[in-house]
């Protein structure tokens, strides 16, 4: 999942009814980490400057609307989560708790956490463009696409970063835009051969799209009934499979033809 670390900010404030607990437990960190939803990048626009996606070789389009990939802003791999936290996050729609070792690989020091995060990422980025360079049968050789997006670790924005170099280059096949104009969000990894699958925190990435003005959001099909449960009011889910009937759902939304739905 695309992650962003911080320091625990939370007070560690008990409910009435876990009184007992707490007064054993209070004060003893609990092997969790607590998410909320975190920043959103426009993969067709610029980060800190510079371009998200940079194509040389091949003629490019001017775009409009937004590409936006989502993350989660998580406690970090050495930060003490007490039952306070936990309490919490319980009550809280834009607060989860996740197992520790869920998000950071046991035994990791924090540098090493964010080396293997970054490793993810641009991993994932090379991939994503193999995907999308493939979906539009060109030679990997023939274009060289550049991918800079800054202090984001994790491979689950390998599908946006796909459909940006996709509507850079062909739009919808049919002289618009990808986006129809809109913003739209989302997230996923991306097998080379288009495959999208599941990642982390989907419910807390749908708040922060439609935060940032998102009105659709893409999600891995796997994980629709988790993206449903607290997706904000005005947000429309598209479940996806494949980098090709991401593109064939975000046509079809443009053209008022039929779209699936979670």
């Amino acid at each position: 999942m695309a992650i962003r670390l911080s320091r625990p900010r939370f007070l560690a404030v008990c409910a009435l009814p876990v009184v007992a607990l707490c007064a054993t437990a209070a004060f003893a960190p609990l092997p969790f980490t607590v998410a909320q939803p975190g920043t959103t990048a426009d993969v067709l626009g610029d980060d800190k400057g510079k371009p998200v996606i940079t194509i040389k070789g091949a003629p490019t389009r001017p775009t409009d609307g937004e590409l936006r990939m989502t993350t989660i802003l998580a406690t970090g791999p050495t930060a003490d989560v007490g039952i306070g936290d936990v309490v919490d996050s319980w009550f809280r729609t834009d607060r989860a708790v996740m197992p520790r070792d869920s998000v950071y690989p046991t035994g990791d020091s924090e540098k090493e956490i964010e080396r293997h995060n970054l490793q993810d990422m641009e991993k994932s980025q090379n991939v994503a463009v193999d995907a999308a360079l493939d979906y539009l049968d060109r030679e990997p050789g023939s274009v060289d696409v550049t991918l800079h997006l800054a202090d984001v670790g994790g491979p689950s924005a390998g599908l946006f970063f796909s459909l940006g170099i996709i509507d850079k280059l062909d739009g919808n096949g049919a002289g618009g835009d990808l986006t129809g104009g809109r913003t739209v969000a989302g997230t996923g990894t991306i097998d080379a051969d288009g495959t999208v699958g599941a990642v982390g925190g989907v419910s807390l990435k749908t708040q922060a799209a439609r935060r940032d003005g998102a009105t659709v959001f893409l999600v891995p099909k796997a994980e629709c009934k988790q993206a449903e449960a607290e997706r904000p009011a005005g947000l429309r889910l598209i479940p996806v499979t494949t980098l090709k009937s991401a593109v064939s759902s975000l046509r079809a939304l443009d053209q008022g033809g039929k779209v699936p739905s979670c």
